[in-house]
């Protein structure tokens, strides 16, 4: 067995998705399997190399899991030949200068979305890396849960025939931060600190969408700041300026409808956080984090409406689990281990800035419909 490492800056570790999803679940994890198998006797080795703001806070997080090199000197970490590739997990408003700085030292990319601030940004990103030459990712967890790969294997097997539409729930409540601490950083209901839930989430709903039904050609969305006063991580109150609700329509290429509502001012009524319902002439699913129930024609009752009576029958109980038939992992690790693949095997990946760029101009669409009040097209992008 022979190893070869990889060295990856990853700047943005002690946030809460670059900690938990990035370096613990997924890159740390491919090491306690032994490392990334490639297929010929080689296993290669990450080595991450933390970077940051706080330098205690990075020590800390080096020091708990065996790690050695920390920096707060971005610039001092890239200008090393040995690294060789940046992630990014910072907010978003930082992440553009991080990430022009890594093409122009030539370091290979993999970012959190929203890769911008703005579409004019996310292009000029992508047009600059692929002038570069270098490898770049973005990550798009969402299309490797277990749940949504079952909906892939039913859509692969022409389980709904046509699909008509897509109705998707995302969301939970979260907490003000006076009498409950709040499950998010406070900089999320700040819009100008790049908050929103529009640029959060929309991003993910257009490579969803893409990725499993075709590509997003219109949108009409309208966005609510529900709680207008919460508080930080101090305990201070401010006002927050960024959407924490959005209820989306978006037309697809095929033809099909899909609404998508996501709120952080929403209490959950479903089996899990995010859920599709996907309808078609022959089928239809509903797809969460992890399970896919699914209800074929051949199988549908005939309810009739009669609001008289009470109901007799259990709807939910009318719907068939779909078995997983695969072992799932991580699906943010899943994503890495496919990014490094393509990094030192040139093996294809299509999740790249340009696909992260389609989800900024979407936010960007989706926000701009809001305020003008219509439906906007989505135009295709290039380089």
């Amino acid at each position: 067995m022979t190893r070869r490492t990889v060295r990856i800056a990853v700047n943005g570790v002690t946030g809460r998705m670059g900690y938990r999803q990035h370096l613990v679940r997924s890159l740390l994890a491919i090491r306690e399997q032994g490392g990334l198998d490639l297929g010929d006797g080689t296993f290669l080795w990450p080595e991450p190399v933390l970077v940051g703001r706080r330098e205690h806070a990075l020590r800390a997080i080096a020091e708990r899991h065996g790690l050695t090199e920390v920096s707060t000197d971005l610039d001092a970490v890239l200008a090393d030949d040995t690294i060789d590739v940046y992630f990014d997990a910072q907010v978003t408003s930082a992440r553009v200068e991080a990430l022009q700085k890594a093409v122009a030292a030539g370091k290979h990319l993999y970012t959190e979305k929203p890769t911008a601030t703005d579409l004019t940004g996310a292009l000029e990103l992508a047009r600059l890396a692929a002038a570069a030459g270098v490898k770049h990712g973005v990550v798009q967890d969402k299309i490797f849960l277990p749940g949504l790969l079952k909906l892939k294997r039913l859509i692969d097997g022409g389980f709904f025939g046509e699909i008509l539409s897509v109705r998707g729930e995302f969301g939970y409540w979260v907490f003000e931060g006076d009498w409950q601490e709040a499950q998010r950083p406070s900089w999320n209901y700040r819009a100008e600190d790049g908050g929103g839930i529009v640029v959060d989430m929309f991003p993910h709903w257009e490579y969803v969408l893409h990725e499993l039904f075709g590509r997003v050609t219109s949108v009409t969305a309208q966005v609510a700041t529900h709680i207008p006063r919460r508080w930080d991580e101090d305990g201070k109150p401010y006002e927050a300026t960024a959407d924490d609700a959005a209820y989306g329509i978006f037309g697809l290429e095929s033809g099909a409808i899909a609404q998508i509502n996501s709120s952080w001012a929403v209490r959950v009524n479903r089996d899990e956080l995010v859920e599709f319902q996907v309808d078609g002439t022959h089928g239809s699913a509903v797809a969460g984090l992890r399970n896919c129930r699914v209800q074929h024609r051949s199988a549908t009752p005939k309810p009739v409406w009669n609001p008289d009576l009470p109901v007799t029958e259990s709807f939910r109980g009318q719907w068939q689990e779909i078995p997983d038939n695969a072992e799932f992992d991580n699906g943010f690790k899943a994503q890495w281990e496919l990014f490094l693949r393509h990094v030192v095997l040139d093996e294809p990946y299509h999740w790249d800035l340009l696909a992260g760029a389609r989800g900024v101009q979407l936010a960007e669409l989706g926000l701009r419909s809001h305020a003008e009040g219509r439906r906007l097209d989505v135009p295709e992008l290039s380089l």
